[in-house]
């Protein structure tokens, strides 16, 4: 009986994860989570191809509510799967650096000397071959507001990593086409989210979409609408069959749905195109928050 466990649990259960790492999983990265969040979690990690234990991918849960959260190392991992991948280059310029950039023809020159000084900006080159180098740049005050906003704890204390992690994030998405929901955080590692003790309430007409912005809720709902139409038609769902989805998931019409529910509803929708191919288990929810 002793064998036959150790055996089940080097066998891939979900996707290519063992049912030891599940309850890993479960125990650490998304502790806190309930069965319908994690079964969710999971699922985000399969789909998307992140490694939840390499820090790519990760979640929070606070107030009983989970936010999804895909690292920087995530979005690099994305960048090196797609063919010509050349790297992204990251520096800070400081106020007694010499930093000239040209627009035309993208040339960067900076020089650096001691003492450097505060940090003023930053700029960020990813490359891909056959490609143009996207250059991304930003002044300092373009992110202060990071330092008051809800990750406030991290851009304080660990601002020039911060800083350097935001601008590498803006570049090699628009290289490499990376997309990534609104609900899906770019951050730090979750052993420092973890240990920042940040746990900052949400005022009512705002929600927390990462490194410390916000959002408009009714303007929110609005947008992800929009997305919701737009996948009915990407996946050939009609409309009873959408409104059989929100009355399986979450007994309500689509009207009452409230924005975290939308948010799941468009999970649920990429979970159904994607059984036209691979057949995943499905997965309902009665209740799913991702904020």
């Amino acid at each position: 009986m002793t064998n036959q466990v150790a055996v089940s649990s080097t066998q891939a259960v979900v996707g290519t994860f063992t049912q030891t790492e599940l309850d890993t999983l479960k125990h650490t990265i998304a502790v806190g989570t309930s069965n319908e969040q994690f079964a969710l979690f999971v699922q985000t990690c399969v789909n998307s191809g992140l490694n939840p234990f390499l820090n790519q991918i990760y979640c929070i849960v606070y107030g009983g509510k989970m936010s999804i959260q895909v690292a920087v190392e995530g979005v690099l991992a994305l960048a090196r799967k797609q063919q010509g991948f050349r790297g992204v280059d990251v520096e800070l310029v400081h106020e007694n650096d010499d930093f000239k950039y040209n627009p035309a023809s993208k040339e960067i020159t900076h020089s650096v000397g001691f003492p450097r000084g505060k940090v003023i900006g930053g700029y960020a080159v990813a490359k891909k071959e056959g490609f143009t180098d996207v250059v991304t740049i930003m002044e300092v005050n373009e992110v202060e507001h990071m330092t008051k906003g809800n990750n406030k704890n991290m851009w304080t204390n660990y601002f020039n990593d911060m800083f350097k992690k935001h601008i590498m994030k803006r570049a090699a998405k628009l290289q490499y086409g990376i997309e990534i929901a609104e609900d899906e955080q770019i951050s730090s590692s979750p052993v420092e989210e973890a240990t920042s003790g940040y746990r900052k309430e949400i005022t009512p007409n705002q929600i927390h979409i990462g490194e410390g912005e916000v959002i408009d809720p009714e303007d929110e709902m609005k947008s992800r609408w929009s997305e919701i139409k737009r996948k009915q038609k990407m996946y050939g769902l009609s409309e009873d069959t959408l409104k059989d989805i929100i009355k399986a998931n979450f007994n309500k019409t689509p009207k009452e749905l409230t924005l975290q529910q939308v948010v799941g509803l468009s999970r649920l929708m990429d979970l159904e195109g994607k059984k036209k191919t691979a057949e995943p288990e499905e997965i309902t929810f009665d209740d799913l928050d991702e904020f």
